[in-house]
């Protein structure tokens, strides 16, 4: 049986030819040619049963043969804000494996604490659409730029809202709060946590202050944690 090839294209209602790094990929590293056929997904809920219509050097063109919309596998919006860490790789291993879950959206803290002041997130992009396709997700996480702590919190938010911080020994846990079915948004630290006037001008605004556990977490592992929790209720 013929192995399904998966790729993103995010234009496709506009065009039907594959991105330059698919179609390298497509036509490069797989060896695909005209006729093969290939499933398509736009990162916005939707895949795409297409056969490849034309292959010359760079440009992979195709045939779109049949439009397949994907129930979501979970219901809400779950949304991750965290510092990132120093060390990207590990902040890297978040993304993909929050993928590989499934989540929504993911934004970027500067926080007071924070050991990273700067983000690129196109390499994050680019991870983050490697673990949809390898998970077979129809959609694409939103991916923000880095943001300052305070501009971020004034923001209007729908649903729950958790911040997650080592200040307090005997905080509720999260799995213990989250309600089922509803819009989450999660704040996880920087390796130096969030200050205590973080914390009370998130309270302020209407979050309230959760633990992930009794174990102390690495950053990545608490945002991952949060996103497995989230995904768990409303899946």
């Amino acid at each position: 049986m013929k192995e399904v090839r998966y790729f993103y294209t995010p234009d496709i209602e506009k065009s039907h030819e594959l991105p330059e790094e698919e179609a390298a990929h497509a036509l490069r590293v797989l060896r695909m040619q005209q006729g093969d056929e290939m499933v398509l997904m736009d990162g916005k809920g939707n895949y795409y049963s297409a056969v490849i219509s034309a292959a010359s050097g760079k440009r992979c063109q195709f045939q779109v043969i049949k439009k397949m919309p994907q129930t979501r596998q979970w219901t809400g919006h779950l949304h991750l804000a965290m510092g990132p860490t120093k060390n990207m790789d590990r902040t890297e291993w978040f993304a993909e494996k929050a993928t590989e879950i499934g989540f929504d959206e993911l934004t970027f803290l500067n926080c007071r604490w924070s050991e990273r002041k700067v983000i690129k997130t196109e390499r994050i992009d680019k991870i983050l659409v490697s673990a949809m396709k390898q998970s077979h997700k129809a959609e694409k996480p939103i991916l923000h730029e880095m943001i300052d702590f305070k501009k971020f919190i004034n923001q209007y938010f729908k649903g729950q809202k958790y911040i997650a911080h080592c200040h307090e020994e005997m905080l509720p846990e999260l799995k213990n709060c989250i309600l089922p079915n509803e819009d989450v948004t999660v704040l996880i630290g920087p390796e130096g946590d969030f200050s205590e006037e973080e914390v009370e001008l998130a309270e302020s605004k209407g979050f309230k202050s959760i633990s992930l556990g009794k174990s102390r977490l690495r950053t990545e592992t608490a945002a991952l944690v949060a996103v497995h929790i989230m995904h768990l209720f409303n899946s």
